[in-house]
């Protein structure tokens, strides 16, 4: 995933994305649309408001892509590197200063994150090229005692970033909208001239298939501090409106809100 640059998208430059063409569901037939997509019967049914798991900071760990990923990266026996880096959390967790959740997101994926680095959020960094020799001791200075990792050093990154489930193996929802989702993020990032200010990112499942397509942006508010924000039952029209209202003018699109982590506060 490419580093934005420092200064986000101003509301200016990104309300022009109203004007853009209706998405269509490139990689879905129309029959995969109406059961899996965004014309389910299920869509827009449920209130969203609170229906994340509490946690104060996110990991990434960057590796492979949707389409390699199993049902449970975390727990598969030929993916070392998330295997141990899941277990090594969830030993670690009634010690852990700050609940910490993790989430697997594409790697060598022609940007500049590839496979084995981590991106921390809030925090906004990156420690590149984690193996899996390297996990004990890697939880136990950065999420355990929050000093650094010897081996490697924290990078800054900035901007906006994105994230997308498209993990098609655990739930066959995630699997149809989220590719689109990602096709017309691309497009509106090229289109309205945000490319290095927003990134967008394939990740493993995040819990709530069933409100697919989920997506999660840590955008930096007017003073500079990022908040995490989950989005449920997005489609490809409300893209724009995510670029334009949450990171361009900083404020919440409601009707698709489901949580905020740091958690300052609650959308009931």
């Amino acid at each position: 995933m490419a580093d934005p640059s420092p200064s986000p998208p101003t509301a200016a430059s990104a309300s022009d994305a109203l004007l853009a063409p209706d998405a269509t569901l490139p990689a879905a037939a129309p029959d995969l649309d109406k059961e899996f997509g965004f014309q389910r019967a299920e869509l827009g049914k449920e209130k969203l408001a609170g229906t994340v798991g509490f946690h104060e900071r996110h990991v990434f760990l960057c590796y492979k892509g949707p389409e390699e990923w199993p049902s449970h990266v975390e727990a598969s026996e030929s993916d070392h590197l998330p295997r141990l880096l899941a277990a090594a959390i969830k030993a670690r967790k009634p010690n852990l200063k700050k609940s910490t959740k993790l989430t697997i997101c594409e790697g060598e994926d022609g940007t500049e994150s590839s496979l084995g680095d981590v991106l921390i959020f809030p925090d906004m960094i990156r420690y590149r090229e984690l193996t899996h020799l390297d996990v004990d001791n890697f939880v136990e200075e950065v999420l355990l005692k929050d000093t650094e990792w010897l081996p490697g050093s924290p990078e800054a990154i900035k901007g906006s970033y994105v994230f997308v489930c498209c993990h098609g193996s655990r739930d066959k929802r995630c699997g149809v909208c989220g590719p689109a989702l990602i096709t017309r993020f691309k497009e509106e990032i090229e289109g309205q001239g945000l490319d290095g200010q927003v990134a967008v990112s394939a990740c493993s499942h995040v819990g709530g298939h069933k409100y697919a397509g989920n997506v999660i942006i840590f955008s930096p508010d007017a003073k500079g501090e990022v908040t995490g924000h989950w989005y449920g039952y997005v489609a490809p029209d409300d893209v724009p409106v995510l670029l334009r209202q949450h990171i361009g003018q900083g404020e919440i699109v409601g009707h698709l809100w489901r949580y905020a982590s740091p958690s300052n506060y609650y959308m009931g």
